[in-house]
């Protein structure tokens, strides 16, 4: 069983910046995908960003593209989501994830981080 805890929401001014960080545990991560997600109040969840684990071959939601980032660090298990150029409706909690490379499905899930952008 994977384990992700996140961490580094907080409350922001728009067009500030935050860094979000996910640290992975329990499994050995060298082949899976890693993403971000994020849920607003009233809304869906929706996909953010994505990395592979190794390869680096990055993916985002076009509402996101330019001003968010997603990196890993393998030595620490860790992936991360710069945030820059934030706006109010970047607001929502925002949740690490994690899958195989051969499956669709997201099976692992972090317990959300509160990310409040200010106008």
């Amino acid at each position: 069983q994977v384990q992700l805890v996140e961490s580094g929401g907080g409350l922001v001014q728009a067009g500030g910046s935050l860094r979000l960080s996910c640290a992975a545990s329990g499994r050995t991560f060298s082949s899976y995908v890693m993403g971000w997600f994020r849920q607003a109040p009233g809304k869906e969840r929706e996909f953010v960003a994505s990395i592979r684990w190794s390869g680096g071959s990055s993916y985002y939601a076009d509402s996101v593209k330019g001003r968010f980032t997603i990196s890993r660090d393998n030595a620490k298990n860790t992936v991360y989501l710069q945030m820059n150029s934030l706006k109010p409706e970047d607001t929502a909690v925002y949740y690490c994830a994690a899958r195989p490379p051969s499956d669709p499905s997201w099976g692992s899930w972090g317990q959300g981080t509160q990310v409040t952008v200010s106008s």
